[in-house]
């Protein structure tokens, strides 16, 4: 059986559907993992979906999708921005990374337009809502056949 394909959230997106709606849409992160696993799995994959608001505890779901995983999606969410830690540990992978944002970053704050992610990842996709995973996922699925 093939690897699945890790999806990583980072700190805050548990409260997605409350959270910002005007930026971040009213999907939950819940139904967010539900239409992944769904599209994935008619494509002949399966998903690992995961979130944590603690920068370390990513590090360590980066490190783990090293030797699980057969491509790693990651919203890294205010980590995209700060995280030193999260860029050096996706370094060390050898699958594809998609890096994956609700909103559009660059259309933000100004801080919110350097993402240390996107200088480790395969690629990046933005802007779309919820349907950015989608997007991210249809990318890592195309990636693995290449």
């Amino acid at each position: 059986m093939a690897k699945p394909i890790y999806i990583l959230n980072g700190p805050n997106l548990n409260l997605l559907g409350t959270r910002e709606p005007e930026i971040y849409g009213s999907d939950t992160l819940a139904d967010i993992e539900t239409a992944c696993a769904g599209f994935a799995k008619a494509a002949g994959h399966s998903t690992v979906f995961k979130q944590s608001n603690i920068e370390g505890e990513l590090v360590d779901m980066i490190q783990e999708a090293r030797k699980s995983a057969s491509a790693l999606i990651l919203n890294p969410a205010a980590y995209t921005h700060t995280s030193i830690a999260i860029y050096d540990a996706l370094k060390t992978l050898d699958i594809p990374v998609i890096e994956v944002h609700l909103s559009q970053p660059a259309k933000r704050e100004s801080f919110r337009r350097r993402s240390y992610v996107a200088e480790a990842a395969t690629g990046t996709i933005s802007g779309f809502g919820a349907k950015s995973y989608e997007l991210g996922v249809q990318a890592a699925i195309n990636l693995l056949k290449a």
